[in-house]
């Protein structure tokens, strides 16, 4: 394989290198230490053979007096790096053609195929099985234990053969299936492709002495699989994902606050080609949460001398970092009048000129701007410019509320929840889903004002007590004790019906569950001991 010549001051100052870290404890070990063979001219490579806490805590006392510019891991193993590690974690990840070449290979050996992946399943494979008569079953899991279940499932539905990650393979091969590995060397080399570019970004940015590492702001975290629900609302959005990600033009996403518009500016940004082949910048900046004096000097960048206090040699500003890349305008609306008109100029010029100068600087860059507020009133008003408003809204998304797609709300908590849960190293209820159904009713009777951010909160909140009392089920009474909000909202007579009717059997059960107990059987099934009473004299 030809590869560019290492830089000229990298050859024979090892100080240059970039530091990168492997972090592996399944058979994806061999596939990194064979792919870091190519790359030992261009980096310092060391594999960390360990994973989740251990890999965490053996790297974060590592850093503390040693350097490393980016760490590669894979799967649930690398989400769980990512989250905890102030380095920056680049995620392998598996190409569709993997994915293809592994059911190949899977189909070789039965035809009912099992594939389980970290958090979310993936919806392609429905057309690809449907177009190649494949049968395909798909589970996700949080956790090992959950992994684990799902495995055991698919064993007892028949499937002989499982796709997965280094953790699938391991735990398929101890449920005596046969493993097939995703991954490719492909896609490896291109985690270390984008490690040395994320390497490289680091060490510029601590060279010019900024405060906060750029290189982590230069990346977009999520993609279309992070959009979680079913509902046609969903569905529609994601076709509009991937039919935008296809053009250059600006789009503008409108939503209430937590509708998720920061994820679907970096699910546009993923999907486009030229962000997947060149690993290009996404830079987001809140347009809100800035003052004025700083947003222009972090938008447009400075000279030296441009005001006391500025940096000596000047600072580019975040239309230079995101050259060639995406640059995510959130909350627009809150953008004072003269910064509007210097960014419509950049737009139509596709130039910047920093704060103090007078040389202009040719970028590149798409804008995806987002609001929560309604900007065709605030330009009656006078507060927004029309001709920036149409030259930012090109391309329009509307995301809807949580409570305009009820379909999609338990499937959203269950997601959140084991999340959650994983955080906090607790395994999540093998009835979960199960429990969590029950509690739809009171999901739905709330409005959800803070809509998927409000439950990811709450799903966080409910982890935490059920963590805590690992034998505690997830019933309607106990979720209205951790979070009275719901049990305010659902004090309409069809909800209180809903939620306090059972069967003899389940009260039965409940009641045998806690040893006699009403008043702990009438907090699980959410109603009153007298409620409770009554319903087994009336024989319900």
């Amino acid at each position: 394989m030809l590869r560019p010549p290492p830089a000229p001051h990298n050859a024979g100052d090892p100080s240059h290198k970039p530091v990168i870290w492997t972090v592996s404890v399944s058979r994806l070990s061999d596939l990194f230490r064979d792919i870091t063979l190519e790359y030992d001219d261009r980096a310092i490579i060391e594999p960390i053979n360990l994973g989740f806490d251990d890999a965490a805590r053996h790297i974060r006392e590592r850093m503390a007096t040693e350097r490393c510019d980016a760490v590669i891991a894979a799967g649930s193993n690398g989400a769980y790096l990512k989250s905890r590690l102030s380095v920056p974690v680049v995620i392998a990840k598996a190409s569709g053609f993997d994915v293809m070449q592994a059911l190949s290979r899977a189909r070789q050996i039965s035809p009912d195929i099992g594939i389980v992946t970290y958090q979310s399943t993936m919806p392609a494979l429905r057309e690809f099985q449907n177009a190649f008569g494949f049968n395909i079953l798909q589970r996700n899991y949080a956790t090992e234990e959950d992994a684990r279940a799902q495995i055991n499932e698919l064993k007892a539905s028949g499937v002989k053969a499982i796709v997965g990650a280094g953790l699938i393979t391991d735990l398929t091969e101890e449920a005596g299936l046969a493993a097939v590995f995703v991954y490719s060397a492909a896609s490896i080399r291109q985690a270390f492709d984008d490690a040395l570019e994320i390497a490289r970004l680091t060490q510029l940015e601590s060279s010019r002495g900024r405060a906060a590492p750029l290189a982590d702001t230069l990346r977009a975290k999520h993609g279309i699989n992070d959009l979680r629900g079913d509902s046609p609302m969903m569905e529609t959005l994601r076709q509009s994902i991937v039919l935008y990600a296809k053009s250059q033009a600006t789009v503008l996403i409108q939503g209430e606050t937590g509708t998720g518009k920061e994820l679907v500016a970096q699910a546009i940004h993923r999907e486009n080609p030229r962000a997947i082949s060149g690993n290009k910048p996404f830079v987001a900046v809140n347009c809100g949460a800035i003052a004025e004096s700083l947003l222009e000097s972090e938008l447009f960048g400075y000279e030296e001398g441009a005001f006391t206090g500025s940096r000596r040699g000047g600072h580019a500003g975040l239309f230079e970092a995101a050259h060639r890349g995406t640059l995510f305008l959130d909350e627009i609306g809150e953008m004072p009048l003269t910064l509007q008109t210097r960014l419509l100029r950049v737009l139509e010029e596709r130039e910047v000129v920093r704060v103090g100068g007078t040389r202009p600087i040719p970028v590149e860059v798409r804008i995806i701007s987002a609001t929560h507020c309604d900007l065709e009133a605030r330009i009656r008003e006078g507060r927004f410019r029309s001709d920036l408003f149409y030259r930012l809204a090109v391309l329009r998304l509307t995301l809807a509320p949580l409570r305009e797609r009820p379909d999609d709300l338990v499937a959203l908590a269950e997601w959140c929840l084991k999340k959650a849960l994983a955080a906090l190293g607790a395994r999540p209820h093998p009835n979960l889903h199960a429990e969590l159904n029950a509690c739809a009713p009171l999901l739905s009777a709330y409005p959800w004002p803070g809509n998927v951010r409000e439950v990811r909160n709450l799903m966080e909140r409910l982890a935490l007590f059920l963590a805590a009392e690992p034998l505690q089920a997830l019933s309607p009474g106990f979720v209205m004790t951790v979070a009275p909000e719901l049990a305010r909202a659902s004090m309409s007579e069809p909800a209180l019906a809903t939620l306090s009717t059972a069967p003899l059997e389940s009260i039965a059960q409940v009641l045998a569950r806690f040893d006699g107990n009403r008043e702990a059987a009438a907090k699980h099934l959410g109603i009153s001991r007298t409620t409770l009473w009554r319903k087994i004299r009336q024989g319900q």
